[in-house]
């Protein structure tokens, strides 16, 4: 299936088109099954796009009691003496999406799920791997490596982390039928969740991830945390392999930021240094993949339309 790329004015048009394509998949889903699952992003790109999906739910657009999520991605090693502390720290995404969408519905979700990073206790999970180097190896060509923990590794404590955080939300999205539309952003480098530029593609279902410095230090410089030194340095997220599974893939990616890797992933080979770029391969094995972006964010594209459109891409223009 082709790869539909729209761009859009600015940031509130881009929010507008994609609230109104996640609404009609969504109405689209539920006119066929009792739930509708998504996949959802965090970040500044998806801010406009979630006040507007809450508003589509209370004026009636569709049900919100019927639908199940799973979130990407959330840090570990958040402060807190434990799980609920650092599930409420400002900065963890459970709280994030708190503020953002859920709050704002009137009807709740049936179900939220974010990855339970927070009840991994950093210092104990620092000191396993040190002591256990042989239970686990580092994955990745760049900065930001995937920590993959052995399934017979001699820690326990690293076993549970595997088994239970890592496999375990990948098992209750297969529990869930699968992600229907799946919501997400870009990182600078072009790494989607966590999936960091440079980690493989293959077994990256659910990952245990050391972030790059590039993405420690986009979060403090968001506003996400005050400073880079209060940025985490790992996180759990769901892989390219995983996210491209869904049966539809919606891309928000705003700001001059993201151009060169939105260019990227869509006028050049696939390659886990731009993990977006994966979204080719979905493509190609039938997945329903739509880019929105904003005309910033378009700037590579632009450039680069002709060798796009020649990979087989439809792209659409309404900023006028």
């Amino acid at each position: 299936m082709p790869i539909r790329v729209i761009i859009t004015r600015d940031y509130d048009q881009a929010s507008e088109a994609a609230a109104r394509h996640a609404v009609e998949e969504i109405r689209k889903v539920l006119a066929e099954r009792e739930m509708c699952v998504l996949g959802l992003p965090t970040g500044r790109s998806p801010l406009g796009f979630y006040k507007r999906l809450a508003e589509a739910a209370g004026r009636g657009l569709f049900d919100s009691s019927r639908i199940a999520s799973f979130n990407l991605d959330e840090y570990v090693g958040l402060p807190g003496e434990n799980a609920r502390e650092r599930a409420l720290h400002p900065g963890s995404y459970a709280l994030f999406m708190d503020r953002e969408l859920f709050g704002r519905l009137g009807r709740k979700f049936r179900e939220t799920h974010i990855p339970a990073a927070a009840l991994i206790d950093p210092r104990e999970m620092l000191a396993e791997l040190q002591a256990h180097p042989g239970g686990w190896s580092a994955q990745g060509r760049d900065h930001g490596r995937s920590i993959v923990i052995r399934r017979d590794a001699d820690s326990p404590v690293l076993r549970r982390i595997r088994e239970e955080i890592l496999e375990g939300y990948a098992r209750l999205i297969e529990g869930s039928g699968g992600i229907d539309l799946q919501v997400i952003g870009v990182g600078g480098r072009g790494h989607v969740g966590f999936h960091e530029a440079g980690i493989p593609f293959e077994k990256s279902r659910v990952l245990l991830v050391q972030l790059d410095e590039d993405t420690v230090r986009n979060a403090a410089a968001d506003g996400q945390f005050r400073s880079e030194a209060e940025v985490p340095r790992y996180a759990v997220s769901m892989g390219a392999e995983l996210i491209y599974r869904a049966r539809k893939v919606m891309l928000l990616a705003m700001g001059p930021r993201k151009a060169a890797p939105v260019a990227a992933s869509l006028a050049e080979d696939p390659t886990d240094a731009v993990p977006i770029s994966y979204g080719q391969i979905y493509a190609g094995r039938g997945g329903d993949l739509l880019y929105v972006i904003d005309r910033d964010a378009a700037a590579g594209v632009l450039t680069r339309l002709g060798e796009i459109r020649a990979r087989g891409a439809v792209v659409e223009d309404v900023s006028g």
